[in-house]
């Protein structure tokens, strides 16, 4: 016996020196990038960190490194899955688990049960997202290191009962900033401001806001790992930077959110959020501030953390102080005194990197440790939540929102008009006027019939769908629903699915509250939009169904896309594609550029393609998947050339024009990128036919400004290199706005978009702001008090017989973030300078979102043509390109864009 013990102490002991030496291996972070994560004026940049992630996986049984697709640069991006040896083995059965319980389909919630207790809890952890925040992509080097390499119960508990996956969100954006800050030896000069470009190819910082839409790559690979492949119940998301006076925003966070989410979402952000502030309290790190003492709140889809919330996830995100380059956290008297909100303020102090490194790590092991205690009761919750909606989409279900709650008081108003009296209780009659009406129940499915004009943008958006988890069913042949036919092709979206609450917000109006702080304040500004129902802005033809309805319907396997095919070419002389499908301008760029002739009907704008064997090859890709038809020439038909496009942009970089240059390329259209001097050289017409400006590029007029030199703004031109001193300044009004008129009095075309639509104050056009009051006699913009309309989806009426709105509807969404709006002088109406395209012709535009003083609005002029000289310019004043979700208002750009 006692020969056993000893061979087995023997044993225990040779395998515990084993994997002290297995773990003795894993490399520090300094022994790699030669200094340590969160050391003062040093940056790893992606390349560095990617030879260390693989070094890590290589040294340590505890990683595994998964390649989960290439960026828009073409890097790989990498997510590292760090959990127990053991659980290793059995990746693949995890993994099963977490897929079958967060979709809840086919389970009892006894089985539901037995899987939580034999699943483990996955936990997702990113960094780097906004490269220019430092912090984030740091602190998950030295996560990677610290689980791959520590030996405290606490960690291994961790490895044991939790799979982490740990995301590089922005890979080539970290390239390139930590590149730009170690460019100077001299460690003082280092600075990460003013880069020569975005931090992500197309979006900048908006690729935070590309989870419900999907465009870019890097959020593409993200969105499979969260919503198809693993559906972690908990994700976080690190950001930057705090507010003024604290180290750190987290959870839980401010008022309003999403009355599609399910209950347990939101105690459940609670419940981790409690966590994370008490390990920094236990740990004396000071400076947590949640709810209203930040921003943050869970109303916006859309990103990275916030579309978590529509799939049953507990989405974290944190801003934190801190840089490279040490600074102070400031003396803000107001964050001083101890409140609900930030019951441990921080003093004002020194702050370096490593603090911030330090705090990171402290608020991931909350995190994770919440994660091991409570593993079972994760798994289960994310199952009850999907059940929970799975039910809600079988049977009638009212959602509550602000205007139902309208309606039931003024329900009430009107009944006690006839019952005057003494203050009583209400009766719920006045309740079941609004949430007993069969008219306003939720609905059960959508159909997308595959006869609508543009269908295969109803396609991008179903995989928009798609990717992000929910599920798809398509018709295999025609089918009937309230004596409506509908043909084989078509899609339906049922909104009993486990992700019910994305189908909703995909398809349905938001109905942001009124936000005021007090009666008679300003609005409280939403974190991002107030309104953005994708259906809308893709102008998706679908229809709510609210009975319960089947059909030849088979279910499209989870994850996978939808692929467009097109039909066999008709016989013909020519062929005819209908100008209000988007891909129809995609297919025209490309048989231009093959030197196929391409004309346009002058009445509705679509496209005559004479049948050439070059012509025929090109219709013929079945990835288009667009309705062709044979026909002849149409009468009086104008032949269409390429333009040559100049599309403005700044030094660093503007987000509107990446997304225009990225609509560009996804269309066909080739466009040159110009900077402010290139405009103040003169000459534009000799170069360009069209110009695109947009937000941020036109300053606002001023009479002062016409005698005095214009200033430059940005970066002084001794800091940057050479190579980029030519994209320096900006449009000025002394300099550039002469070149651009010149330009259209020679005959070119300028596309002007949201504040770019300036250039109509510049040109001395009568057009004038329609946003105003009469105060004292003098007009004046009216306050947000009155009037105030953020991100939203807004109806317009559109003058279909104008050349520039051909391929749009008579009613069309468009995207309004307290965009311009105008008046057009009545002479120069009636003789023909300038046009109206689109107005606001009721006093109720809103779609979806908040439209505080929508009343406003009535009669106001939203997009107009106007002549210049030989030249045309067109003003739009609504976001017609907005991170590229705003299908359904590209042809406003597109047109414009042919000569």
């Amino acid at each position: 016996m006692k020969f056993k013990n000893l061979l087995k102490i023997a044993c225990f002991s040779t395998a515990m020196f084993f994997s002290a030496q297995l773990f003795a291996q894993v490399p520090t972070p300094k022994e790699h990038f030669g200094f340590n994560i969160g050391d003062d004026y040093n940056l790893a940049n992606y390349t560095q960190t990617e030879a260390y992630f693989k070094k890590i996986a290589n040294s340590s049984d505890r990683v595994k490194l998964v390649d989960i697709g290439k960026t828009e640069e073409g890097r790989s991006q990498y997510m590292l899955i760090v959990t127990s040896p053991e659980n290793h083995k059995n990746l693949a059965k995890y993994k099963e688990i977490s897929q079958k319980l967060a979709r809840a389909e086919g389970l009892t919630p006894n089985q539901a049960k037995e899987l939580a207790a034999q699943g483990k809890a996955v936990v997702w952890i990113d960094g780097g997202l906004h490269a220019n925040e430092t912090v984030g992509a740091h602190q998950l080097i030295q996560l990677a290191y610290t689980l791959a390499s520590k030996q405290d119960t606490e960690t291994k508990n961790i490895l044991d009962n939790v799979i982490v996956l740990l995301t590089h969100a922005n890979p080539d954006g970290m390239e390139l900033i930590s590149n730009w800050y170690m460019r100077e030896a001299d460690p003082k000069k280092r600075s990460i401001s003013s880069p020569p470009r975005m931090y992500q190819k197309y979006a900048g910082h908006d690729n935070n806001r590309d989870f419900f839409m999907l465009n870019l790559k890097e959020t593409q690979n993200m969105a499979r790992q969260l919503y198809v492949e693993w559906i972690p119940q908990i994700m976080y998301n690190h950001h930057q930077t705090g507010p003024a006076g604290t180290v750190v925003a987290g959870p839980p966070y401010r008022d309003p959110y999403n009355y599609v989410f399910d209950p347990l979402v939101m105690t459940s952000i609670d419940a981790v959020g409690a966590a994370m502030h008490n390990r920094m309290n236990a740990e004396d790190k000071p400076g947590y501030t949640q709810r209203n003492g930040s921003v943050f709140s869970t109303w916006y889809n859309g990103g990275l953390r916030t579309t978590t919330y529509f799939h049953n996830m507990i989405g974290l995100l944190t801003e934190i102080t801190g840089s490279p380059t040490p600074s102070e956290i400031p003396l803000v008297p107001s964050r001083l005194l101890p409140n609900g909100d930030s019951p441990n303020p921080v003093l004002p102090k020194k702050w370096h990197f490593q603090n911030s490194i330090d705090y990171s790590i402290s608020l991931n092991y909350a995190v994770l440790s919440y994660a091991q205690r409570y593993s079972d009761e994760l798994l289960f919750n994310i199952y009850k939540m999907g059940l929970n909606s799975i039910e809600k989409g079988k049977r009638d279900t009212w959602a509550l929102s602000p205007k139902k709650i309208d309606a039931i008081n003024e329900a009430a108003k009107a009944g006690s008009a006839n019952n005057p009296g003494g203050r009583v209780q209400m009766s719920m009659k006045y309740f079941d006027t609004v949430m007993k009406a069969p008219e306003l129940r939720d609905p059960r499915g959508y159909i997308i019939s595959a006869d609508q004009p543009d269908f295969p943008s109803a396609v991008h958006f179903l995989n928009s769908l798609i990717r992000t988890g929910i599920v798809v069913h398509k018709a295999t042949s025609e089918f009937t629903v309230n004596n409506k036919k509908y043909p084989s092709g078509s899609y339906i979206v049922s909104t009993s699915q486990a992700f019910r609450p994305h189908v909703l917000d995909m398809f349905e109006p938001q109905d942001h509250p009124n936000d005021f702080k007090y009666e008679g304040a300003a609005p409280t500004a939403p974190y991002d939009a107030a309104g953005w129902t994708l259906a809308y802005l893709m102008n998706v033809k679908f229809d709510r169904i609210m009975e319960d309805f089947t059909g030849p319907f088979v279910k499209n396997p989870d994850g996978q896309l939808l692929e467009l095919t097109t039909p066999a070419l008709p016989s013909g002389s020519g062929y005819l594609l209908n100008a209000e499908a988007n891909v129809s301008f995609t297919v025209v760029n490309e048989l231009l550029k093959k030197g196929v002739e391409v004309f346009r009907n002058p009445i509705n704008g679509g496209f005559y393609v004479p049948a050439t064997p070059t012509s025929k090859t090109i219709l013929s890709n079945s990835k288009y998947g667009m309705k062709i038809i044979a026909g002849a020439k149409p009468a009086n038909a104008i032949k269409i050339n390429p333009s040559r496009i100049a599309v403005w942009d700044v030094y660093g970089g503007s987000m509107d024009s990446g997304w225009i240059r990225f609509i560009m390329e996804k269309h066909n259209f080739d466009a040159t990128i110009i900077y402010a001097p290139d405009i103040d050289a003169g000459n534009l017409k000799s170069k360009f036919d069209v110009i695109i400006f947009m937000d941020g590029s036109i300053p606002a007029y001023s009479a002062a400004a016409t005698a005095t030199p214009s200033r430059n703004f940005g970066p002084a031109p001794e800091t940057i290199p050479a190579e980029f001193r030519s994209r320096l300044g900006r449009v000025s009004q002394d300099k550039s706005i002469p070149q651009i008129k010149a330009f259209l009095e020679a005959g070119g075309k300028v596309v002007a978009i949201g504040s770019a639509t300036n250039l109509a104050a510049h040109l001395q056009l009568p057009v004038s702001n329609a946003i105003v009051e009469m105060v004292n006699g003098e007009e004046r913009r009216l306050p947000s008090e009155k009037y105030y309309v953020p991100g939203s989806v807004l109806s317009v009426s559109v003058d279909q017989s104008q050349t520039a709105n051909w391929g749009l509807d008579a009613n069309t969404d468009v995207y309004f973030d307290n965009s311009p709006v105008f008046k057009l002088s009545p002479a120069a109406i009636n003789k023909g300078t300038i046009k109206p395209l689109s107005w606001f012709s009721t006093s109720t535009p809103l779609r979806s979102g908040w439209a505080w003083g929508q009343n406003y609005l009535k009669d106001g002029i939203t997009a107009f043509e106007a002549n210049v000289g030989k030249g045309k310019l067109y003003a739009f004043g609504p976001k017609i390109t907005f991170r590229s979700q705003t299908h359904g208002t590209f042809k406003w750009m597109f047109n414009q864009l042919y000569k």
